[in-house]
């Protein structure tokens, strides 16, 4: 096997991993797309919720919508941090 060889075997691969994650990118987007309105607004009250109890980032709330057969599964996820500082109240 020559340089050139192992150079666009190389490309190859990459190409392949870069395809892969394309097609994932595109079907998270799709998926999306099918979700409810009201979950951007769900994730916005959930942070606020948690927010009286510890402080949290923003991001650290996920809310998605994910069928399973006939049924669609609510996922949330809450990253809490790791020594959780209580919230100011008030």
């Amino acid at each position: 096997m020559g340089i050139l060889d192992f150079l666009t075997q190389r490309n190859k691969n990459t190409a392949n991993v870069a395809k892969n994650r394309l097609q994932i990118l595109i079907q998270q987007e799709r998926s999306m797309r099918g979700a409810p309105d009201y979950l951007p607004l769900l994730q916005r009250e959930l942070l606020e919720v948690i927010r009286k109890y510890i402080n949290v980032d923003s991001d650290a709330v996920k809310v998605g919508l994910h069928k399973d057969g006939d049924n669609e599964l609510l996922d949330i996820s809450v990253a809490l941090p790791e020594k959780a500082a209580p919230a100011a109240n008030g």
